[in-house]
């Protein structure tokens, strides 16, 4: 049984609550009455609370975001109303901004804003003692890097051998990009690189082989990412996998000798371009050197075998729909992997907010909070954006269509995909769950009655796509027709025939 029971609501399996660790970690005396219990957003609340108050908690500390508020706000209610006994503190980056807090704040008994690493367990060392502090918001207290202890060690065996493997070599960010949290820190702060070396060569003779940096700034300080490179260079075996997060405009001499050392498919970088507008760059403080953002891009896609996985915001204040396919067009010409559009989110404690008025930010009052419309960009605009980023996930993103791909752009990316995004919605009538035989029927005919591309170019390109998405045989495009919605009238559906089979 646990006193302390830390918990949240992971968006997939895959993920491992990496803050966690960290509170467990530093709990000092406390660890031994302490446990850390995960769950996804696809379990349901009511087995979560059944689950966490089997154990009998006195205080169950829940990690809040912006992808689990909706469950956490339902798992809150539950167990408030089950064990009202229970003390129920909430952390994270969802709470971490008041005044602007969610409404599952009235429910709980303490929030605790910001770093939790100290704040955290003198709360529960009182409220283990008797005591009952007055204030009902705890103001996190920032503790030096070099007296945290490290979480790394409680990865388990089934973390290292199932999920990704969360881990930071600096914490903080000097940038002051007004979308991002990371604004908010005053500047980036390295961990001992001896010590946290020493952490990643036992985590890896362990066996972890899916390393994600957490740094927002992997590329800040030249001479440690090189560093670190070297150290999992000597360690290179089939399986391991590194993903960073990189400035986009440094890429010095020094780094770059170190990645062509690196075999192919053993790396990726996330890179955020997020606008090449210079007078939105100025208006939400980000320093960006366009050119050479370009540049990186480009070397990094000749000379190395990393995946780029690329970063646009849709929806920024000034931004409008023909800026953003100005944006989208020069990144698309630099052929990374991957080009991710965002739309933007409203971010609690984001200085981006300063901005609503003017600009007439309007956001989904429901998480993820995403943007409806702007001053500048209508809500039916925002909404075609939103399925263009769909279906560009599901055609480019994905690999699956890579020969097909140069073909659909041609030298109008943007506005190439955008019709072939409306047709695709119009004929789908969704984005979501397009069988990929289907898809690729929609596709062919889009080509051909939309963007006038030649019949025998069409199918020769997406034969080639279609038998590397395993499919056997040949694509047979006399069938690649718009199939029929609904269902014929007297057909059983499948449940229905199963039972008739039985019956027989």
């Amino acid at each position: 049984m646990s006193k302390i029971i830390l918990t949240t609501l992971n968006a997939r399996y895959l993920h491992s609550a990496f803050g966690l660790r960290y509170l467990y970690a530093n709990l000092g005396n406390l660890q031994v009455q302490a446990s850390v219990q995960e769950f996804t957003i696809h379990e349901t609340p009511i087995n979560i609370a059944e689950t966490l108050l089997a154990e009998k908690p006195s205080i169950i500390g829940i990690s809040v975001y912006i992808w689990n508020i909706i469950e956490v706000t339902e798992l809150v209610g539950l167990l408030k109303q089950i064990s009202p006994e229970v003390v129920i503190v909430l952390g994270g980056p969802e709470v971490s901004h008041p005044p602007d807090l969610p409404a599952v704040c009235e429910l709980v008994d303490y929030v605790v804003t910001g770093a939790g690493e100290v704040s955290f367990v003198t709360l529960c060392q009182q409220l283990l003692s008797g005591q009952k502090p007055l204030n009902k918001i705890v103001t996190g207290v920032t503790m030096p890097l070099d007296q945290l202890k490290l979480p790394y060690e409680y990865y388990s065996e089934e973390d290292i051998a199932n999920r990704i493997t969360y881990v930071e070599a600096s914490r903080g960010c000097p940038f002051k990009c007004e979308f991002c949290l990371s604004a908010l820190d005053k500047t980036a702060k390295p961990f001992e690189l001896g010590a946290f070396l020493e952490e990643m060569d036992l985590l890896y003779k362990r066996g972890a082989r899916n390393f994600k940096f957490i740094d927002r700034t992997f590329n800040l300080k030249v001479k440690t990412s090189v560093a670190i490179l070297e150290f999992f260079l000597e360690r290179m075996d089939e399986d391991l996998y590194l993903h960073f997060e990189v400035i986009p405009d440094n890429l010095p001499d020094a780094l770059k000798v170190m990645l062509e050392r690196f075999p192919p498919n053993r790396l990726q970088f996330e890179i955020g371009v997020q606008t090449f507008d210079p007078v939105i760059q100025t208006l939400i403080s980000r320093r960006q050197d366009n050119e050479k953002t370009k540049e990186n891009l480009r070397w990094l896609r000749e000379n190395t075998g990393a995946h780029l996985h690329t970063d646009l915001i849709f929806g920024l204040p000034g931004d409008s729909l023909e800026n953003f396919a100005l944006s989208f067009d020069q990144l698309a010409a630099l052929k990374p992997q991957e080009i991710q559009l965002g739309i933007l989110k409203r971010l609690r404690g984001a200085p981006l907010n300063r901005h609503i008025d003017e600009y007439q930010l309007r956001y989904n009052p429901s998480p993820p909070y995403n943007i409806l419309s702007t001053r500048d960009i209508d809500f039916q605009t925002m909404q075609r954006v939103n399925r263009l980023a769909r279906y560009w996930d599901m055609i480019a993103n994905s690999g699956r269509f890579t020969t097909t791909l140069p073909l659909i752009l041609g030298d109008q990316p943007f506005w190439r995909f955008m019709k072939l995004s409306d047709t695709l919605f119009k004929e789908a009538g969704s984005t979501w769950k397009i069988a990929l035989k289907r898809l690729f029927g929609l596709v062919y005919q889009v080509m051909l009655n939309e963007l006038d591309v030649l019949e025998s170019d069409a199918q020769q390109v997406l034969q080639l796509d279609f038998q590397r998405a395993g499919f056997k045989g040949s694509m047979v495009f006399s069938q690649a027709e718009k199939v029929e919605k609904g269902i014929k009238k007297g057909t059983p559906n499948k449940r229905q025939n199963t039972h008739q089979q039985t019956a027989d």
